[in-house]
């Protein structure tokens, strides 16, 4: 198995813990403020890395930390705009326009380094965003505040992709060390932020306490320090893309979880979000060749 295709398959493991993180999230908002709950996922998220890492994370280079407080503050703008939108529009709306990393990250890649998608990802991409058309929208959508923060965490979520792929090619940086430092810097800002603008309080519940505990673990901890290590072995345009079977185990949560039943037109979306990502990770070169002999 080629080694992009071992990266790929680690980040759709990612998608899957952000997947459910919608669905935690707007539980936990019950009784945290925005700020409040993102500084605690990402404290308690480097909190566990220290713990168990705590040898591999000593003496980071100045370059592995200059780069980590870069990707802080682009997860910082993420989780702000992502976590906001989920509050002020619907979670239909906030799946679809959140996913639509796989736009912007080659839109950004071509405007700021000239690197034009090849043609298998441009299909990719219309597959994609009509896959999660389909998928998620049930109605047109509407202009709210929401929406727009949902576009612009789609967009700040570009950019990050984008800074951590040529961040991690260097040779002088630690992509383990920038996928847990990065954490740090994120919850720093974000708890800051939260005792300007919010009154800090811990969970009250029991249920909000684990919402918290598995968006910190899984959906933060695990999950950025998957695609900090992954993002050395492929590409920003291609995680883009990964990133749109969110929708998909959202609504596969949802239907196990809240008992909902999606649409004959919502189950070809995912199926067509599912062909997107094969028909990414097919050599179709080589397939024709095959054929050829």
């Amino acid at each position: 198995m080629r080694t992009q295709v071992k990266a790929d398959l680690m980040l759709v493991l990612v998608t899957f813990f952000w997947g459910i993180s919608y669905l935690l999230t707007d539980l936990a908002l019950g009784e945290l403020g925005p700020f409040t709950l993102n500084a605690l996922r990402f404290l308690i998220a480097f909190a566990a890395a220290e713990l168990l890492f705590f040898r591999r994370l000593r003496s980071p280079s100045r370059a592995t930390l200059k780069l980590s407080l870069c990707t802080g503050a682009a997860l910082l703008s993420i989780y702000s705009f992502n976590t906001f939108g989920v509050k002020y529009t619907s979670l239909t709306n906030a799946g679809f326009l959140c996913a639509m990393t796989v736009v912007f990250t080659p839109l950004l890649d071509y405007l700021f380094f000239r690197t034009r998608p090849s043609r298998k990802l441009f299909v990719v991409l219309v597959m994609s965003v009509t896959g999660i058309a389909l998928l998620t929208l049930s109605s047109a959508l509407r202009p709210a505040l929401g929406d727009i923060l949902c576009i612009l965490c789609a967009v700040s979520n570009a950019a990050y992709l984008l800074i951590t792929e040529r961040g991690v090619a260097g040779q002088e940086i630690n992509a383990f060390q920038l996928g847990i430092y990065q954490q740090l810097f994120a919850g720093l800002g974000m708890l800051i932020l939260s005792l300007i603008f919010e009154t800090p309080t811990l969970p009250r519940s029991p249920a909000v306490w684990g919402s918290v505990l598995v968006l910190a673990l899984f959906c933060t901890g695990a999950a950025f320090l998957i695609q900090a290590v992954a993002l050395q072995y492929t590409t920003a345009s291609h995680v883009g893309v990964i990133f749109c079977l969110e929708p998909v185990f959202n609504s596969i949560l949802a239907f196990f979880v809240a008992h909902e039943v999606l649409t004959p037109q919502a189950y070809f979306g995912g199926l067509l979000l599912l062909a997107s990502l094969l028909v990414m990770e097919t050599d179709l070169s080589l397939l024709f060749r095959r054929r050829q002999k």
